[in-house]
């Protein structure tokens, strides 16, 4: 069953729906949102189980399409420039494999429709094993974390998660249990081999990741024949965060071209 995605609106012009990856929230994409704003209506998604969305047990890519379908559908925005990073891009591929009549064009950021192998577990047994109920700074759950994630922009990234209490302490903003139960289903990709998306699609990443490389070109273009590919030299796998007047250079430009 969809639930109703929480989102926040940005702007007037043609439909963007905006997807999020893992741990992530629709927060991660407001300074690309308001860029785009003069000229597009965006719809900045949170993922069941992230931010504001409510909470589910499952978290598929099947249950996650549909979720993004009901959205489309809500509004009436179909077809629609459907844009997803991450996670969030691989629920945006499966949306435009199977539903094809909702999706104008697409847009992936640093993702693949393949299998990963990817320490999230361990993050979220990291997080878990805070006692962020009596932490009175979210320093003192960043110290925690640096026993397991020793990079300081991963556990910056996974802290935007933390939200201060009304009576003190913190409490995640994340299903914690929920995403690591469907942990397996989330690194991998549904079989859609039958299937083929045959829209304009923009595959962005950033040169110091390898979650689109060359290797998985073939992947993409079985699926996607009309694959474009975009590499942000020096970002890694936050181009929009980490390169973001760049990335937002070449995403208009391959919106732009739609409507030329």
């Amino acid at each position: 069953m969809s639930i109703s995605l929480a989102y926040r609106e940005y702007g007037q012009g043609p439909a963007l729906v905006v997807l999020h990856g893992l741990f992530g929230s629709r927060r991660n994409w407001q300074t690309i949102a308001e860029r785009l704003a003069g000229q597009y209506r965006l719809f900045v998604c949170d993922l069941r189980n992230h931010g504001a969305s409510p909470w589910a047990e499952t978290m598929s890519y099947p249950e996650m399409a549909d979720d993004l379908e009901a959205l489309i559908e809500k509004h009436g925005l179909a077809p629609v420039v459907v844009l997803g990073h991450s996670v969030g891009g691989k629920a945006a591929m499966l949306t435009a494999l199977k539903h094809p009549e909702l999706v104008d064009s697409l847009v992936i950021v640093d993702i693949a429709p393949v299998t990963y192998e990817e320490p999230f577990l361990a993050y979220i047994e990291a997080m878990q094993a805070a006692d962020v109920e009596h932490a009175s700074r979210k320093s003192d759950v960043d110290q925690v974390l640096a026993g397991v994630i020793s990079n300081p922009a991963t556990r910056m990234f996974l802290l935007q998660n933390l939200e201060e209490c009304h009576g003190g302490g913190f409490a995640w903003r994340l299903n914690l249990e929920a995403i690591a139960a469907n942990m397996p289903a989330l690194l991998g990709f549904p079989e859609v081999s039958a299937l083929a998306y045959e829209g304009r699609a923009l595959f962005m990443s950033g040169s110091q990741s390898e979650y689109i490389g060359r290797r998985y070109h073939g992947e993409i273009y079985d699926l996607f024949p009309q694959a474009e590919f975009a590499v942000l030299d020096g970002a890694g796998h936050y181009p929009h965060i980490e390169m973001p007047e760049p990335f937002v250079d070449r995403l208009t430009d391959f919106l732009d071209s739609a409507y030329a």
